[in-house]
């Protein structure tokens, strides 16, 4: 198997693998999803590309291929084991109603088995194939082509709906998948027989599975499944764990995709090297350290500025950042000095992802003033958690309840973990579970208010707001001056939410003057234009949006009048007069240096 010496040789290889076979490279989308409410950050290379499944033209034509980066929290207690990551990448390629199963199989095998690609044995691939549900029928076209391709048919398994059917939630695109496994040891493993010795099966670390091919044809929609407009194919390889494999390195953690950041960090701790990787518990520590600066640097550094918070994404981040924080006690790190390793993770990946250099500042102060401020909430956390115990030892208790211990949580940024160990020191345990409900709770009300607040949908209203968050962009820089950039945008049926790049607060007059542009582009029913064209061009004739400096190809380009100019995906009306009465209702911060606008249209 090939070594890989960065994370930018294997992100390379691949995309120009799928370029010479006619895939055209796009940029990886923002962590923060535009139109997905379902979710608070990209989970998956998929998710930004659920339009075009659906059937909507995507700029860049049929074929494409792409690293994204995405975050997963679901398994956060996890991170610290040798693979569980909150921030990883996902290379992918995509046929939107192109090619299908053959040339998919076939590309896929050839990227694993070529000598000049990553120059695995054959020998040692197995794959998984979908054995078939009421709905669909089980897959011997994939279960064919492989034998085609030289896969023995004792490497090929028939697995159910729960090993091999891919969607990225309850609703909305889905299909059946194959699942590709390098076997890393060649010999069944001595606690499982030959039955569950198998890749998707086994309990053992004998198969890694390096890449899902999915046969994207079907739409759930409350529970029913029908078939897509076209046949899509979604695949996906995880950079780390690939890197991973194909080094014979035993964690993700052991690869170049972490080692300057832990070698930076170790250097700034109490221990050797020697002396963590003896300890169980300090590499776990270290782990979760690198872990997540990782993937709070990736937040924080990303288009849809998320800063640490109370609600949806920032109560994520905010939990990350303070996890770390907590960690670097058992290191012997100063708080700050892992505050200032954020450095090396943007240099690490400032070429592959430019927006963490351009916002490099943001990164480290945003870092720093959730640290400090996290260094008050400990010593206020611990006086009242003492008070808890104290009250409970009066009492003749032995459990701290578990709302008690949520609301360290949830008041003061306690962490969970923090309480255990306190309590534990006083000989008392913690109601976990009934916390863990507690958080839950939480969690749903969080997801709830951050799925009002996305455009989750193509309907007449919402496209009508999408629309006008392009005329409320040009009276905006017209009022404030070019610098006024749009920062993100939530939609939904009855209003838009509009964040943009101004200093300080808007004047009433300065808003009156939005409102009255916005009513008289409104009252001229410009017409609204779509083409597609190069980026460079885009450039040129002065649109404006969200461009990646290392994509060149083509781009959807929305034009109202002379008024407006910008990079969208869509949806939007045909005539400004569709629109109708536009009321701004509230102007507000929405972080340091980002306004907000919340409009609404009668």
């Amino acid at each position: 198997m090939k070594h890989i010496d960065s994370p930018g040789q294997l992100r390379t290889s691949y995309l120009d693998f799928f370029a010479a076979r006619g895939h055209a490279v796009i940029p990886s989308a923002s962590l923060v999803p535009d139109r997905d409410p379902s979710v608070l950050f990209t989970t998956a290379g998929m998710h930004p590309l659920v339009p075009y499944f659906l059937g909507a033209e995507h700029p860049a034509g049929t074929r494409l291929v792409d690293y994204q980066k995405c975050v997963r929290t679901n398994d956060i207690e996890e991170v610290g084991d040798p693979t569980h990551l909150t921030f990883f990448e996902m290379l992918g390629n995509w046929s939107l109603g192109d090619y299908f199963k053959q040339d998919s199989i076939r590309w896929s095998h050839e990227f694993l088995v070529r000598e000049d690609c990553l120059a695995i044995d054959p020998d040692r691939l197995w794959v998984t194939v979908f054995a078939g549900n009421d709905s669909v029928p089980r897959d011997e076209e994939s279960a064919a082509l492989w034998r085609s391709l030289g896969i023995a048919q004792d490497h090929i398994v028939f697995l159910p709906e729960e090993h091999n059917w891919w969607a990225a939630g309850p609703e909305g695109p889905c299909g059946p998948d194959t699942e590709i496994f390098v076997d890393l040891t060649g010999t069944r493993c001595p606690d499982e027989d030959a039955a569950t010795c198998l890749p998707g099966l086994c309990g053992n670390a004998r198969f890694f599975e390096i890449w899902n091919n999915v046969f994207m044809t079907f739409d759930r929609r409350d529970g029913v499944i029908r078939p897509l407009p076209r046949r899509n194919v979604d695949t996906g390889m995880g950079l780390e764990r690939t890197i991973a494999v194909l080094n014979g390195a035993a964690t993700v953690y052991e690869t170049p995709c972490f080692a300057p950041i832990i070698d930076a960090l170790v250097g700034k701790g109490a221990y050797s090297p020697e002396e963590i990787r003896s300890d169980a518990k300090l590499t776990r520590a270290l782990r979760i350290l690198s872990d997540h600066l990782r993937t709070s640097v990736f937040i924080l550094g990303d288009r849809g500025q998320v800063s640490p918070g109370n609600q949806g994404a920032g109560y994520v981040l905010r939990r990350l950042i303070r996890r770390a924080v907590r960690y670097t006690q058992h290191l012997g790190v100063k708080a700050s000095d892992w505050v200032a390793t954020a450095d090396v993770v943007v240099d690490m990946y400032g070429e592959a992802y430019p927006e963490l250099v351009e916002n490099r500042g943001r990164i480290l102060a945003e870092l720093a003033k959730e640290q400090e401020r996290f260094a008050q909430t400990i010593e206020r956390g611990t006086a009242r958690l003492s008070h808890a115990l104290a009250e409970l030892r009066q009492s003749g208790g032995d459990t701290l309840p578990g709302d008690v211990a949520f609301q360290l949580y949830d008041t003061f940024g306690f962490p969970l973990e923090f309480t255990v160990e306190i309590a534990a020191e006083s000989g008392v345990g913690v109601d976990t579970d009934a916390y863990r409900r507690q958080f839950a709770l939480h969690q749903e009300r969080s997801r709830s208010q951050a799925a009002k607040s996305g455009l989750a949908d193509d309907s007449e209203e919402s496209t009508r707001y999408h629309t006008a968050t392009h005329l409320l962009h040009a009276a905006l820089r017209e009022v404030l001056g070019p610098h006024a950039l749009q920062k993100g945008s939530n939609i939904t049926k009855d209003r838009l939410r509009f964040d943009f790049s101004h200093p300080t607060a808007m004047t009433p007059e300065e808003i009156g003057r939005v409102e009255d542009l916005v009513r008289s582009w409104i009252g001229e029913r410009i017409e609204v234009t779509h083409s597609v064209m190069p980026q460079a061009e885009a450039r040129s004739e002065g649109a404006i949006g969200v461009f990646d400096e290392k994509y060149d190809g083509t781009v959807s380009v929305y034009r109202i009048g002379e008024r407006s100019l910008e990079f969208c995906g869509g949806p939007h009306v045909r005539n400004t007069g569709e629109l109708g009465h536009f009321r701004i209702v509230k102007e507000q911060s929405s972080g340091a240096g980002v306004r907000r606008i919340r409009a609404v249209l009668a």
